[in-house]
């Protein structure tokens, strides 16, 4: 998938459909005089549903149509016949895709479960016909509800993409040259800052045709929990990975520093994400020797006790299959 074609985030407009009207029919037969009150029910307004599809893995499809209308009830029938409903409007969304109210910020579900649905706006009552309002004082009415009207609401769909494994790094830091050297994946690589600006899928081919999906998240700065860089626009998609892999180039003047800065913006916008599984991969290994790669191996251990790293080389290879063990351990536990 191309990264024009990736759209995380789209604003819709809904118009659930409006209830029928109850029929006010009196019952008229050649051989009965006063048959009474016979008006049906009238049909309820067609519902605006969301519906998880897991063979979505975009909301491009709102780019081109984000004005649904359901179908609006049809009115109540002599003989007690009920109206019939109107046509639900069914929006498909990728797994992972949360909706909020855009008048008020408020999150009213979130779709996780292919075939999950989940009524975005509601329709509108059908009203009663004038059988229900019989009575022994009135015998004959000669009324009938009206149906009620349906919703009109704007929501906001953002999309949290669903991976085994998020790649957390710097803008620059090599993520996109590693996702193409673990998977099939083609993002585009360049030698500047923000070269990804929206996140990446690729599939790792494992060991006995097994697989896991991996996702390239856009560069993190100082500041992101705050908003700046890309901010809340790509934190948002780390919250959905299982496992964390934190990218740090081998040139880096402080690798300890940058992990801990990375940490902290994560833990600042959501402190729940340093639960999840984390492994450091130093990638750039190549430009090391065995003697360098030694020392910097012991510094770790002691300026990131516990930490779990590697060294790799997505460009020649190093340690890639080192990674891929690691990570499906990782994935597994």
């Amino acid at each position: 998938m191309t990264e024009g074609n990736f759209v995380d985030y789209v604003k819709v407009h809904l118009r659930s459909g409006n209830g029928g009207q109850g029929s006010a029919h009196l019952r008229r037969e050649k051989y009965v005089a006063k048959g009474g009150p016979d008006g049906g029910d009238g049909g309820r307004g067609g519902h605006v549903l969301v519906r998880g599809n897991k063979n979505l893995w975009t909301l491009l499809g709102f780019k081109f149509k984000r004005h649904f209308q359901a179908g609006h009830g049809e009115h109540g029938g002599k003989q007690r016949s009920t109206g019939a409903n109107g046509e639900d409007a069914i929006m498909d969304v990728p797994l992972g895709t949360v909706v909020k109210d855009s008048d008020t910020g408020q999150t009213l579900f979130e779709i996780t479960e292919d075939g999950q649905e989940e009524i975005a706006a509601q329709g509108g009552m059908g009203g009663l016909g004038n059988w229900h309002f019989k009575s022994a004082t009135n015998q004959t009415p000669r009324y009938a509800q009206p149906g009620t009207s349906g919703e009109e609401r704007n929501l906001i769909l953002e999309l949290k993409v669903l991976a085994d494994v998020g790649l957390v790094g710097f803008p620059n830091a090599g993520k996109s040259t590693l996702l193409a050297a673990l998977t099939s994946a083609k993002p585009k690589i360049a030698d500047y800052e923000f070269t990804t600006l929206k996140p990446n899928l690729g599939i790792v081919q494992y060991r006995d045709f097994r697989s896991f999906v991996i996702a390239d998240i856009p560069g993190i700065i100082e500041g992101a929990s705050e908003g700046k860089g890309l901010g809340h626009y790509f934190l948002r998609h780390i919250e959905r990975n299982a496992t964390l892999l934190f990218l740090v180039s081998a040139d880096s003047a402080d690798i300890s520093h940058e992990y801990e800065i990375l940490l902290s913006e994560l833990r600042k916008y959501n402190p729940e994400l340093l639960d999840k599984r984390r492994l450091l991969a130093i990638s750039k290994a190549d430009l090391l020797d065995e003697e360098l790669r030694t020392e910097m191996e012991e510094a770790l251990k002691d300026e990131l006790p516990g930490v779990a790293f590697v060294f790799i080389s997505s460009v020649s290879g190093y340690g890639i299959q080192a990674l891929k063990d690691r990570l499906w351990k990782l994935l597994n536990e």
